[in-house]
């Protein structure tokens, strides 16, 4: 033991940190270059001689060459008066065992840490480095939220045993093979050769413990565990916390699979899967304001394209069964959903070209009136999931589901399609599809035809030549567009960002491809960072390229009329660019008139608009906080709660559902509900430190203080990016400053701020409407 003020080389102590298996950690000051150090002092007899010292020195500064931020870095080994300690990388925080005490953490939470757990592995595994006993004691995370992986192949550098001792758990001292029982992956408590797949066994072990709040396994006595870690499976995930999503689930459990041939092959599989869970639910979370978030106006005019795969489906003669036509019980179905077309080629690269094949077929099939097909949000969802097709079916009340898998080998890409009806998991057809990846769009056409003559839907001769429309497209040109599209459907700032990017080469690749002109004019108009006077006319004149390349474009009628509505305030010019949108493809715009609607005041009409939403989309958190912002506008405040809180219960991490949900409690009055709600959307926006400020003004200071608070904290972060004016003016009108909010409400017209659009009904300015200031600013809005 050592103690405090001991020095050991160009150590000093200062306090003991912790106490583990390999050895005791103290806080020490590096004399030599003046930082802060972890020490850590191996257990006494550890190395036994001279020349397993030599041999514990070279693979330890091996170590040191890992240099990754998810990676505490070793510095130093030496040794002194018969002493061996590791200096190491001193970080302030705490370990993820303390934080589970309190139990299971967020979803949103889970992902963020497993991602950067993952990030840390992978960098190691390629240097060939494998930990062997990750844990929660071993991971320490920042006071800024950052993952440290500590002790990272120190139990590899140890001698059987030397792990075992010491301060752990389970009795862990009766196992010779290097690690922690309850982490252990199968292969590792046999004493077999362990890998880069025995880390992510551990990893699933401690992403279960962080999404369950408990362990995989349970059993105290080591026998009982170790039969069950070799044996047993665990609770699903979900039996113990149903907030967690499916895919997340699914990614645990494949990490926590007994066979490592079965697990993901390499950290950097995980870690993508992870980021993809991530973006999933991404989406929406990113809209922190209380009015509508924006529907996804992506039109597609792509296809869906395909190679190599040999459809295999004639067990028992099935395949003569499904090629043999669609049963009667074809023709009674008029609704359908697309579930996500599995990527044969498992890359995860590729992962953008299998969900925008499968967004376009959606939009294929969405043309037909006669049919009701599920949006992609709701689809979406169950991407990697495996529950039965007929629990899907009753989840999204349709008749059938399209299910498929979609294989690109060089410039040649194939789909094969099969229709489920969706009550009895019976087969009614399927078919595979082949093309060069120039003609995608006839390949999709193809698709989405084929299905609805299988079910004999009421096809319109002007549907079935829109439909059999098509052009050849550039494949770098069309990638890029995937690529695009993929990353604006994770709506955060970094994603617009890469859709932007990657847009503008797929213009730059194919100048007369007018999908790319759409999706570039959504990314300019959905990007939080600059002032809408910087980013609307860019996206005015991309979509005016769009229209003037394909004027048939419903999704870019849709996106002309956001624009008029929101940016120019022109209420006719938007109503007659929605109306053409929905007469070109019906369904294409109903989310965003169905918003327009609500703003203008006739609420009976958006209703119906949003309720077709919900109808098509009924796992969307967009759809269903947009019925709730509904009645919000409406001033019917209970309803909007009602429909606030099934909005969470479709996924609690929604923080702009938290935030409108405080707006609701505060035309309410109800003051403490309403900081609640408001200091948890700023939690899972990340900002934790002004939800603690907006705690503290309240307590003090009542609701306008909390008022103040988030006033602070907004002008704050004006001083260093875009904020709508418009927010900044309802705080200070929250505040009952109403010279101020008027003030500011001038710099939102000057600023062309989208909040304005919903200025005619919006609650919060009912104590403005008398004041002759703001009735001239309706009038110049056109709103009087």
């Amino acid at each position: 033991m050592a103690i405090a003020g001991q020095t050991l080389g160009r150590y000093r102590i200062v306090e003991q940190l912790g106490a583990g298996g390999m050895g005791v950690v103290y806080r020490a000051r590096d004399e030599r270059l003046e930082r802060a150090v972890a020490l850590k002092l191996l257990p006494a007899g550890t190395l036994a001689d001279e020349t397993a010292r030599k041999r514990f020195r070279q693979e330890a500064l091996a170590l040191s060459q890992l240099n990754h931020p998810n990676i505490a870095t070793i510095y130093d080994f030496d040794t002194q008066n018969g002493i061996d300690f590791l200096a190491m990388e001193y970080i302030q925080g705490t370990t993820l065992d303390c934080k589970l005490i309190a139990g299971a953490l967020a979803e949103k939470e889970v992902l963020s840490l497993g991602t950067q757990l993952a990030s840390g592995l992978a960098a190691a595994h390629e240097r060939g480095v494998v930990h062997r006993d990750l844990k929660p004691g071993n991971l320490r995370l920042t006071t800024d939220g950052r993952l440290k992986i500590l002790d990272f192949g120190l139990a590899k550098l140890l001698p059987p045993g030397a792990a075992s001792a010491g301060m752990e758990t389970l009795s862990q001292s009766q196992h010779v093979t290097a690690g922690t029982l309850p982490y252990m992956g199968p292969e590792q408590l046999l004493g077999e050769a362990v890998d880069a797949r025995t880390d992510i066994y551990a990893m699933g072990a401690v992403l279960y413990e962080m999404a369950t709040g408990r362990r995989p396994f349970l059993e105290e006595q080591p026998s009982r565990l170790a039969d069950s870690i070799l044996r047993q499976t665990p609770v699903p995930v979900r039996n113990l916390n149903p907030r967690i999503s499916p895919s997340l689930e699914a990614i645990i459990l494949k990490c926590l699979e007994k066979d490592a041939e079965n697990r993901y092959q390499s950290a950097k599989e995980a870690g993508v899967d992870l980021r993809r869970a991530g973006a999933g639910s991404g989406d929406v979370r990113r809209a922190v304001r209380k009015g509508p978030v924006r529907y996804r106006a992506f039109g597609v005019l792509g296809a869906v394209a395909v190679t190599g795969l040999l459809f295999s489906l004639n067990v028992g003669g099935m395949r003569n069964r499904l090629l043999g036509g669609a049963p009667a019980s074809a023709s009674r179905i008029t609704s359908l959903a697309v579930l996500p077309l599995e990527d044969f080629s498992h890359d995860p690269e590729q992962a953008f070209f299998s969900d925008g094949m499968t967004e376009e077929l959606i939009t294929q099939l969405a043309q037909v009136r006669a049919l009701h097909v599920i949006s992609r949000t709701s689809v979406m969802s169950y991407k990697g999931t495996h529950k039965a097709l007929p629990e899907i079916g009753r989840e999204l009340h349709v008749d059938a589901i399209v299910e498929g898998s979609i294989l690109r080998s060089g410039d040649r890409v194939r789909i094969t399609a099969q229709l489920v009806e969706a009550a009895t998991d019976r087969h009614l057809w399927a078919k595979s599809f082949d093309r060069d990846l120039r003609d995608v769009l006839s390949l999709q056409s193809e698709v989405a035809r084929n299905i609805a003559r299988e079910i004999q839907a009421n096809v319109t001769p002007k549907e079935e030549a829109r439909l059999a429309r098509s052009r050849q497209v550039n494949p770098a040109a069309h990638d890029d567009y995937l690529k695009g599209q993929y990353y604006w459907n994770q709506f955060t700032d970094q994603g617009m960002k890469k859709a932007t990017e990657y847009f503008q080469r797929a213009i730059a690749e194919d100048p007369d491809y007018a999908p790319a002109y759409v999706g570039l004019a959504d990314a300019y108009h959905e990007s939080a960072n600059a002032s809408p006077n910087e980013l609307m006319p860019k996206a005015e004149a991309a979509i005016r390229k769009a229209l003037e390349l394909d004027s048939t474009s419903a999704d870019a009628h849709s996106t002309l009329g956001w624009i008029k509505w929101v940016y120019y305030w022109d209420w006719p010019g938007a109503e007659m660019e929605f109306r053409r949108a929905m007469d070109l493809e019906p369904d294409s715009a109903n989310g965003m008139y169905a918003d327009y609607l609500d703003a203008m005041g006739r609420f009976d009409e958006g209703m119906r608009q949003h309720e077709r939403a919900m109808e098509l989309d009924p796992l969307s958190l967009i759809a269903s906080s947009n019925t709730a912002y509904a009645y919000y506008l409406a001033h019917q405040y209970d309803r909007s709660i009602e429909n606030y809180k099934k909005t969470l219960e479709i996924d609690r991490g929604f923080a702009g559902a938290h935030m409108s949900l405080a707006d609701c409690y505060w035309q309410k009055g109800m003051y403490s509900e309403y900081v609640a709600e408001l200091q948890e959307g700023l939690r899972l926006n990340g900002d934790v430190q002004q939800a603690e400020e907006v705690g503290r003004a309240y307590k003090s200071s009542g609701a306008k203080g909390a008022a103040k608070s988030q006033l602070q904290s907004l002008r704050r972060r004006r001083s260093q990016g875009y904020v709508p004016a418009s927010s900044i003016a309802e705080s200070y009108l929250r505040m009952g400053d109403k010279h101020s909010a008027v003030a500011w409400l001038e710099k939102a017209y000057e600023e062309h701020d989208p909040e304005l659009a919903w200025a005619r009904v919006e609650p919060v300015w009912d104590g403005l409407r008398s004041e002759p200031k703001f009735v001239d600013l309706m009038r110049r809005l056109g709103l009087s």
